[in-house]
């Protein structure tokens, strides 16, 4: 019994091959044989590209919640620096 590697395949052979059956112009048994790729894999791609298709033409709300989890991160941390240095002066100030 051999072993077999997974395959990874790049994002954007996926979103090809999901296009290509969601424009119905070939069965998924059809796109399956030619890109040697399971039809249950194909659906599952298809399925993800519709979920997924309106944040496409959403304006730049990824980009504003990935900014602000990055300030909120920045915050904490700047938070966190100074609750250590109170607690340090404080117990050199014999508090």
């Amino acid at each position: 019994m051999t072993k077999r590697t997974r395959r990874k395949i790049d994002a954007t052979v996926k979103a090809k091959v999901a296009l290509e059956a969601l424009r119905e112009q070939a069965t998924v048994a059809d796109l399956a044989q030619r890109y040697q790729i399971h039809p249950n894999q194909i659906y599952a791609w298809k399925k993800q590209l519709q979920d997924q298709a309106a944040r496409a033409f959403e304006s730049g709300r990824g980009n504003a919640a990935a900014e602000r989890d990055r300030e909120v991160e920045r915050l904490h941390a700047k938070i966190g620096e100074l609750l250590v240095e109170r607690d340090f002066l404080a117990r050199r100030s014999g508090r």
